[in-house]
């Protein structure tokens, strides 16, 4: 599959972003091992990062001009989260209008990143790709506005669901890296209820290769929605009590205690139904699968923060000349 790569040039927009970053580092691995800058007038190996406010007239032209393959893995949350959004209308502008100028802009394929959580909460427990959407929330809406441009041009959209890992980007902010900085900082984790609500996870470094699949197999996916998932689902409890062991057994301290507490007013009908994503049809199309165990995920997960701790300066003390 790397040799699939040779002579590709791919767009990465958000590429400083979780995701985005991880994709592009995976990406350009892929070129190095397939011989790079095989294009006359181009070095070998090559990566190029641009900051840019795409939110500018023409920004996103020039930001995908002469690339084979685009893939917008931007997201505007107003410095917030899916659970407190922007106004819809400021969301929008980046979630949906630049993927639609991405689109428009692109000589070659769009991979879009969509969100397993599309499908809605009258969806059944595992979900195969077959399934009607009925987004709830304005997140999801989004969502499927902006894949709904991309598949019509012929592109295709990769459906993730929850991702954690190292970032080497902006921070991950999803709930495996905060129950974990919880953890490490001695605080009890705490689950909704009886926290038996299962959640398919997947580690970041898999899905920045399913990234790479997409690219080297965008013809075969054209004009379709795939799964990403492991296929297995873990009860939110169960992933929790995880993280506590885990960051017991990296610092030596006791395990944090796990938590049952009332849902807040704000959780919706989404937060209490189990949802697995089974990605056979990926991994027909392309051999993608998810790799990396669960356990080991977290625990470099885990690994990552308590060195980045260890690494950041402390309060009054000087940095080094």
């Amino acid at each position: 599959m790397p040799g699939e790569l040779a002579g590709a040039l791919v767009a990465v927009l958000g590429g400083s972003g979780f995701v985005g970053s991880a994709v592009s580092a995976r990406l350009a691995a892929r070129a190095r091992g397939a011989g790079g800058g095989t294009r006359p007038g181009v070095p070998p190996f090559p990566a190029e990062l641009v900051a840019a406010d795409l939110t500018e007239p023409g920004a996103v032209a020039a930001a995908v001009a002469g690339a084979d393959v685009v893939l917008p893995l931007v997201l505007f949350t107003g410095g917030g989260t899916w659970r407190s959004p922007p106004g819809a209308a400021d969301a929008a502008r980046v979630n949906v209008g630049i993927v639609a100028e991405a689109v428009d802009a692109a000589r070659g394929t769009v991979v879009f990143a969509g969100s397993t959580s599309q499908v809605g909460p009258g969806a059944p427990e595992r979900i195969d790709g077959t399934e009607t959407d009925h987004p709830e929330s304005e997140y999801d809406r989004q969502k499927c506005a902006a894949e709904r441009v991309v598949l019509a041009a012929g592109g295709c959209s990769l459906r993730l669901p929850t991702v954690f890992g190292p970032s080497t980007g902006s921070p991950d902010r999803g709930v495996v890296t905060a129950m974990a900085r919880r953890a490490l900082a001695g605080e009890p984790l705490t689950v909704w209820g009886a926290g038996d609500v299962e959640r398919d996870l997947v580690f970041v470094e898999d899905v920045a290769e399913a990234f790479a699949a997409a690219v080297a197999h965008a013809d075969r996916l054209a004009g379709r929605a795939w799964l990403v998932g492991s296929g297995a689902g873990v009860a939110v409890r169960a992933l929790f009590e995880l993280v506590a062991a885990t960051v017991a057994e990296l610092t030596g301290r006791p395990a944090v205690p796990v938590r049952s507490v009332p849902p807040p007013p704000y959780a919706t009908a989404s937060d209490f139904r189990s949802l697995v994503a089974d990605p056979a049809g990926l991994t027909l199309a392309t051999g993608w699968r998810a790799r990396v165990p669960l356990a080991d995920a977290v625990s470099r997960t885990v690994a990552h923060l308590l060195q980045s701790s260890m690494d950041s300066p402390r309060p009054g003390t000087p940095n080094p000349a």
